[in-house]
């Protein structure tokens, strides 16, 4: 496999993400790149769309900073479908051109680019948040383990789906490098973004990868369409990852997805180990994620997808 996304001896950020985005976007005209809006220090942050379908379904990596190797699974499969519709050939045993007219693929590689930044090159004095960084990680120049936004804000416990009992549960009082879910639902631009570009479109199921654990989530508070864990099984049988039914959890992107929409939405919890995970996984993992937004794709061309929407 030829990789536009090269597994690196260092870091994968920001900088890294839109010049690929941009030779992806030299390479394959197709390919439509927009933003959704900006982050807490301005930068924006970028959609990637390939399809021309009706049927849309979203993906989205970097919720949280140290779980930056997502952006990159991403990125790479957006090269590989783009390929594969420019030489009319499969994805997976699909034919893309297929998949291509009849569903719309939507990427957002990387929602957090500050913390991600903030990850890689640390925080210098003169940056804006520096006293505070330094305070909120307990003095440590080492920001490798830090999740959270540049305010100290997680940004996958930021959605209004029961957000008060998440942050009963999480028991954190304020900004750190992680399960702080701010002072009110959406507080912060990147959430606040990601909820208004779900609404704006009509997203027939969702995506949302993180690392670690090799698993999907597929449920929500029971609120759930039928349809979600058959195609949880789907994609544990083509991926090798687990589907689990998760307890204890609220305030997530995927759970907000399906109280707000009643659709179906997945979290995938890619690779395994310590986060952030080394680039000696990136195969491995992009092997089993892309098997995962294959078979999502597929689902949505099948015409028994709408069938069963409908019967919902």
């Amino acid at each position: 496999m030829a990789f536009l996304v090269r597994e690196r001896d260092g870091s994968y950020g920001y900088g890294e993400m839109l010049k690929d985005m941009n030779r992806l976007q030299e390479r394959y005209p197709f390919i439509q790149v927009d933003s959704i809006g900006r982050s807490v220090m301005g930068r924006p942050i970028p959609a990637l769309r390939i399809g021309m379908g009706r049927k849309e379904i979203h993906c989205n990596g970097a919720f949280h900073a140290n779980e930056w190797i997502t952006t990159m699974l991403l990125m790479q499969f957006a090269e590989e479908y783009a390929t594969a519709c420019s030489r009319q050939a499969a994805l997976g045993s699909f034919p893309a051109e297929e998949l291509f007219g009849q569903t719309s693929l939507w990427l957002v590689p990387m929602v957090n680019p500050d913390g991600v930044e903030l990850v890689h090159r640390g925080a210098a004095p003169e940056h804006p948040y520096y006293r505070q960084l330094l305070a909120w990680n307990g003095g440590s120049e080492d920001f490798s383990g830090w999740k959270a936004n540049i305010r100290g804000v997680d940004l996958n416990d930021q959605f209004p789906a029961h957000w008060e009992a998440e942050r009963e549960r999480r028991a954190v009082a304020g900004p750190g490098p992680r399960d702080y879910g701010g002072v009110r639902p959406l507080s912060e631009p990147e959430a606040a973004a990601m909820a208004e570009f779900t609404r704006r479109h009509r997203f027939e199921l969702v995506l949302a990868f993180h690392t670690q654990g090799k698993e999907i989530y597929w449920n929500y508070r029971n609120l759930e369409p039928r349809a979600s864990e058959a195609i949880a099984l789907r994609l544990e049988r083509s991926s090798g990852y687990k589907a689990v039914k998760l307890g204890d959890s609220d305030a997530g992107y995927k759970d907000w997805f399906i109280q707000q929409f009643g659709r179906p939405g997945f979290t995938i919890e890619a690779g395994i180990g310590v986060n952030p995970l080394p680039l000696d996984q990136f195969r491995d993992m992009y092997e089993a994620t892309a098997q995962v937004m294959t078979e999502a794709l597929a689902c949505l061309a099948e015409p028994q997808w709408e069938q069963d929407r409908d019967r919902e």
